[in-house]
């Protein structure tokens, strides 16, 4: 198989687990404790705070090329999802407000892939980024963790596979 075929009905499936895994984990009220480690390689991206400027919430539906996308909650939490396809890169941005931190972590299968601080102004939101390249995440399911200063700080993730 080319990696045209089947690419339609990957992101279809993909999509759809995602979509069921994040409703359970939700609905469930969980928040998956992740263990901090030091960064991998394959990794770029920043925690610094800037004006996102955006009406309504702190980040925007992620459209087609989103693998996960957490509305907005408040203090700790995370997502899981039923998968990723690794000859693509992958970006996780985290979007937060209300004063202090939070700090990210992204697994792939156990293993760590990424790891973040973003800073969450008072009355402004910050946003935190990183790109992992194509194969860091590899096929499979991933799970994020948000562990915020403050059960008070209000944050929105989205997970991504632009092609």
């Amino acid at each position: 198989m080319t990696d045209d075929q089947g690419g339609a009905d990957v992101k279809s499936t993909r999509r759809a687990t995602v979509a069921a895994v994040l409703a359970a984990f939700v609905m469930a009220g969980a928040s998956p404790a992740m263990a901090v480690v030091a960064g991998a390689a394959g990794t770029t991206g920043t925690g610094r705070s800037v004006a996102l400027g955006r009406a309504g919430g702190l980040l925007p539906h992620p459209g087609p090329e989103g693998l996960l996308w957490v509305e907005e909650w408040r203090g700790d939490g995370g997502a899981v999802s039923g998968g990723a396809w690794e000859r693509l890169p992958t970006v996780l941005t985290v979007a937060c407000e209300g004063g202090g931190s939070v700090a990210v972590t992204m697994h792939w299968q156990g293993e760590q892939v990424a790891e973040f601080s973003v800073d969450c102004p008072a009355g402004a939101p910050g946003v935190g980024s990183v790109t992992m390249d194509a194969g860091v995440v590899r096929s499979g399911s991933f799970s994020v963790g948000v562990d915020a200063s403050d059960e008070n700080i209000r944050w929105a993730l989205t997970v991504t596979q632009p092609e």
